[in-house]
């Protein structure tokens, strides 16, 4: 994987929709929905498209289930020697918006011992890999685990959120730590969704928090967040230990490449003007009623787009960005145009300075119920540049879309005509 300089051309890096998350007491792994478990082949059509990189999962929930006994290598052993033999780099994902298994949940001090000894497993059988994803989106699963108590162990205090958040990152340099004990040059490619708050002028304060909020998996890994943080008087108000603090000060982490992943649902919206709005949307703090919505819907003049937030991101952390999720659930036409409206502003980004290495075409094998952010399991399924509702793998559109951004050839062609949904909302609101 070259991550050398901000001369280098951008690549097209692939992913695989890949959760394993629980809720209530049920775990879902959408490896076996998506049946990627299964198909040994899946890996040959994706060299076939011309990826080099993928991050792949090495789902610590799927390959150590029980604390006692070895890790079951079976799965890893076949997948890992068929990307190396078709020379595909993987990042390697331990932790996918999961809390860990059973005995060792995120929600314990576990946690942080156990994910590291795991890590010092997949390094020492896979000594050969060079980048890693201990903990993806640590923010976003502390937000839906924590805070709005949509997965395990669904709670919605402050203080959950931020002992979940503070553990992920603090598993993660563990981790890290552990793996660069075997590979000393292993990479953090450290992944969270990342937009902007927008809102009315009444709700400006709320705006702002959110904005500060989303940049703390980076800035904790990073060692940033001591006394004088915004967010130090924060976790401390809702009670974490000083200590518990001062050790991502201590043993700072910084990533190898940020990874920016980013949806239309990225950018927010607040409005307390509920009556514009259905009730599922109504939501609010101690202060004011509002609806949390997107701002491609409810304001989209206001929006910022992919590129404006990278140059936000390299000009907090001056350091190397990779787009590490770009999909849309839309019809295929849709799907492309999203993927190129991003390949584009990754590009404007790249040419304004920042030092952009990637874009990656996520959920090459489609998803399943995120309509509902994993919470029932209801089958709905959305393809990507392969469906695979029929348990077959099925190339779509998109997936010569993918293929010619991978082999460095202009794709535009291929893009269906005139503006996707998103833009043509923009243009109507100027």
């Amino acid at each position: 994987m070259d991550i050398s300089t901000t001369t280098t051309p951008m690549a097209l890096w692939g992913g695989i929709e890949c959760t394993v998350n629980r809720v209530g007491d049920r775990y879902q792994d959408q490896l076996l929905r998506n049946g990627h478990h299964h198909r040994f082949d899946d890996l040959t059509a994706l060299a076939d498209l011309g990826l080099r990189t993928l991050r792949y999962p090495m789902i610590w929930e799927r390959t150590k289930p029980n604390q006692s006994g070895e890790p079951d290598w079976r799965w890893a052993d076949e997948r890992l020697a068929r990307l190396r033999e078709l020379q595909i780099d993987p990042i390697l994902g331990l932790v996918h918006h999961g809390c860990g298994p059973d005995y060792a949940s995120f929600d314990t001090a576990s946690f942080e011992e156990e994910l590291p000894k795991y890590a010092r497993q997949v390094a020492e059988r896979y000594p050969w890999v060079m980048a890693y994803t201990p903990v993806n989106e640590p923010l976003t699963t502390a937000r839906f685990s924590g805070l709005y108590g949509f997965w395990y162990p669904h709670t919605q205090s402050d203080r959950a959120f931020a002992e979940i958040l503070l553990r992920e990152c603090r598993a993660t340099v563990k981790a890290m730590q552990q793996i660069r004990l075997v590979q000393p040059d292993a990479q953090l490619i450290q992944t969270d969704d990342l937009g902007q708050t927008h809102s009315t002028p009444l709700l400006s304060y709320q705006a702002d928090w959110e904005n500060g909020r989303r940049w703390l998996t980076w800035d904790l890994l990073c060692g940033w967040v001591g006394p004088e943080h915004p967010f130090w008087t924060y976790f401390r108000r809702v009670g974490i230990p000083e200590k518990d603090l001062w050790f991502l000060v201590e043993n700072p982490c910084p990533p190898s490449i940020i990874g920016v992943n980013h949806y239309i649902t990225s950018e927010r919206y607040l409005d307390e003007n509920l009556v514009d709005y259905p009730p599922h949307l109504h939501c609010g703090n101690t202060r004011h009623r509002y609806v949390d919505t997107e701002v491609v819907r409810a304001a989209p003049d206001q929006r910022v787009g992919l590129a404006g937030l990278l140059l936000q991101t390299w000009e907090r952390y001056k350091l190397p960005i990779a787009v590490t999720e770009a999909h849309l659930g839309c019809t295929v036409d849709e799907q492309m145009r999203w993927l190129w409206d991003m390949w584009q502003e990754a590009e404007q980004a790249k040419a304004a300075g920042a030092d952009i290495r990637a874009v990656t075409a996520w959920a090459l094998l489609g998803s399943y119920d995120w309509h509902c952010l994993l919470t029932r399991q209801e089958g709905v399924y959305e393809p990507g540049a392969f469906d695979v509702s029929t348990g077959e793998l099925r190339p779509t559109e998109l997936a010569e879309l993918v293929g010619r951004l991978a082999t460095g050839n202009n794709p535009h062609e291929l893009v269906p005509e005139g503006p996707g949904w998103w833009q043509l909302s923009e243009l109507v609101s100027q």
